[in-house]
């Protein structure tokens, strides 16, 4: 939730928050909790008592809800100025092609769940870079994507880019672009194949229609995730695709096992 006032965002969830405390706590303007996460939080407390920094231990639950607008804060919300997503530019894609570096690029993912679960994942299997671009259709970072990346945020650069085409063409040669599409006739496995000495930029789409066609015409390999299930080889499969979250998950290993099989 934004606290457009004060130009701040609520950081809600107990992993979120703890994390945030042990990686970057001199981001946190305020902090509040309920009782039963004070002995969670000493030494939070201490450190911003000691910055002269606002704290306070709530009497009753629903002031947490209110602070960051949901039922989920885990009795812990931490109150931070708003984060800038600065934009992308030749001097940050030239360190990735430097210090071998992948990246991944969301086309329109506009659940803030759902960015916050590829934030996650990317913190998980150590991908330092994800770039979203300048459209409505995208959700950028807010309280809920906070609260579902598990802490992940801290660990993770979020840029904005005005045009993925542009972007993929201008890294041809130099990086390696896998988007994922269900009209893909590769398998996600060509990625522990063909990024093995490259660095990499993974394009996902968005929750209903995937990446789009002009996207997806400047990348250098589409995969598809195949059906597995017990349909398996027929016409018939259950489900007809994974949710953009899971199915990062799968790419991100996959691109993960190119890295260590060296």
């Amino acid at each position: 939730m934004k606290n457009t006032q004060k130009n701040e965002l609520a950081v809600c969830g107990f992993a979120a928050v703890k994390t945030l405390e042990k990686i970057n706590w001199e981001r946190i303007t305020r902090f509040y909790f309920a009782p039963e996460r004070a002995s969670l939080f000493g030494g939070l407390c201490r450190k911003m008592a000691a910055a002269k920094k606002p704290y306070n231990q709530v009497r009753d639950i629903s002031e947490l809800e209110k602070l960051c607008g949901s039922v989920h804060h885990q009795g812990v919300v931490a109150m931070i100025e708003m984060p800038q997503v600065p934009p992308l530019n030749s001097e940050i894609t030239s360190q990735w092609v430097a210090q071998g570096q992948n990246t991944i690029v969301l086309d329109r993912v506009g659940n803030a769940n759902n960015l916050g679960a590829v934030v996650r994942s990317a913190a998980f299997f150590g991908i330092q870079n994800i770039v979203i671009p300048l459209d409505e259709a995208q959700s950028s970072i807010t309280t809920s994507s906070y609260r579902v990346a598990e802490g992940g945020m801290e660990f993770v650069n979020v840029y904005s880019i005005k045009s993925i085409p542009r972007l993929l063409m201008d890294m041809k040669g130099r990086m390696v672009s896998i988007g994922t599409s269900l009209e893909a006739k590769e398998p996600v496995s060509l990625i522990r194949t063909v990024c093995k000495n490259t660095p990499t930029i993974i394009v996902l789409g968005n929750e209903e229609h995937g990446i789009s066609r002009e996207v997806s015409d400047c990348c250098d390999h589409l995969v598809i995730i195949p059906y597995t299930g017990i349909n398996a080889g027929t016409d018939a499969p259950q489900m007809d695709s994974l949710n953009v979250a899971q199915a990062s998950a799968v790419v991100m290993y996959e691109l993960s096992s190119a890295r260590s099989s060296k």
